[in-house]
Order: C-alpha cells, then structure tokens, then sequence
C-alpha cells in the first residue's frame, strides 16, 4: 500500500482549489481558506485552515498550522489562493496603488512566502518535495486594462516557479506551473451567458471555458505523478486560447 502524501492546498473552500482537493482523495490534504480572521484557526464546519494571506505573517501562521495537522510534514504545496479584483485607471492614485500592493501580497508574495517555507521543509527532511503554483493564462499574454496588477502577480509566479525549479532540482524538490485560462463551475451555458455569449466563447478555440475539474487534474498529476524530469515546468489549460 502507497502512503498517501500529505499535502497542503491554499485557496481549498470553493472553485479551483475545492475540485483539487476533491481529485487528491487517497492524501492526507490540509486545506486553506482565506475566510474568517487574520490569524489562522481551524473552522469547525468545514475542516480548512483559515488565515487571511492579505494580512502580513498569515502565510508562516498558515504554514505552521498546516504542520500540525499533517504530523510535522509536508511533501507536496498547492498554491491556489488568488484573487482577481479590477484596479480601473480612474481610480485615485492611492486607491490604485492600494490594489496592486493587495493583489501582490495575496497572489504573489503569500505564495513566495509558502515556497519559501516548503523548500526550507524539504531542504531539512532531506527527502525532496513538490510545489504547484497556480498562475493563470494572463502570466503570459497579459489581461484586461482594468488587471495590470493581476496579469503582473501571476507572470511572477511562473517566474519564482521556473526559478525553484532550475535552483534546487539536484536536491529532488520539483516545482511546476499551471496556467488556466477561464474556468468555469456550475453550468457552462450561464456563465457564458454572464461573459457576453458568442463573442466570449471567440476567444477560445475549444468551443468552451475549462472545468474546475481539468484544471485540478492537472493539478494532481503534477503534485502525484509527473516525472521529475518535468520540474520547471508550465501547463496552460485554456482551450488554446492562449498557447505559446
């Protein structure tokens, strides 16, 4: 019998992250969500982690508390978490620059903060480790004028990704990158509707956004399955609506 890996998610309560826990059945996963307060807890009705990753020092609470559950270790971190809020140029200065700095710290720096943690982790047990980082189709061919700041924070984590990888692969740690374009829950036909219908549906060659459960396909095979070989690398699940 395979002993099951124990694995932490972040962004586990809903959508992408919900489906990957649900495709990593047979692990031991310590989920996380960002609601409830600042400092992390265990949330009685749905067994996640909470902790705010908008709050300086969230993501080390979150990390030691994630240790705890999983008995002192961690092998594989999903970064998941992510948030997509419009910054429009007519915003004021300091209420624009306000939300590059909070899309940074949830989508990037939070996820640098775990990378950090993980590899440090690994580096310690001595026996390696995977790191699968969530981007998004926008880390390459950019998004819409209202999300410079979300397209920035995502190219980023493909970057710290590819640099993981080449810098600690001789020690087994493994990093990937999974860049989905839109994705969907729930039924197809509303939300395309919701995007504008035909024109929305254009844009992507397959005929379709992606499901919540491709992309935690994906996911999965990366943290469980892909051959070490692979580290560095980043898949785009987008209908080839983006391919490079």
């Amino acid at each position: 019998m395979t002993t099951p890996l124990h694995i932490l998610v972040t962004g586990a309560s809903r959508g992408i992250g919900a489906a990957i826990v649900e495709a990593l059945a047979g692990q031991r996963v310590a989920g996380h969500s960002s609601r409830g307060g600042p400092g992390p807890e265990s949330r009685p009705d749905d067994g996640l982690i909470a902790a705010d990753l908008a709050e300086p020092g969230a993501a080390p609470c979150l990390w030691e508390a994630a240790l705890e559950r999983l008995d002192g270790r961690i092998d594989v971190l999903v970064n998941n978490a992510g948030i997509f809020e419009a910054a429009p140029l007519d915003l004021s200065h300091e209420e624009w620059v306000a939300q590059w700095e909070r899309t940074a710290r949830i989508n990037l720096t939070a996820a640098a903060e775990l990378c950090r943690l993980a590899v440090r982790h690994f580096r310690e047990r001595g026996e390696g480790g995977r790191i699968v980082n969530v981007a998004s189709r926008a880390a390459y061919r950019g998004d819409s004028p209202d999300h410079w700041h979300y397209a920035a924070s995502k190219a980023g984590m493909a970057a710290m990704t590819k640099t993981i990888a080449r810098g600690y692969a001789s020690e087994a740690i493994c990093a990937f990158c999974v860049c989905p374009g839109f994705t969907v829950t729930g039924m197809v036909e509303d939300y395309v509707a919701s995007r504008g219908g035909g024109a929305f549906l254009a844009d992507i060659p397959l005929g379709r956004p992606a499901s919540t459960a491709e992309i935690a396909e994906t996911v999965r095979w990366l943290a469980l399955d892909a051959p070490a070989s692979a580290t560095g690398a980043v898949i785009d699940v987008n209908g080839a609506s983006f391919v490079r």
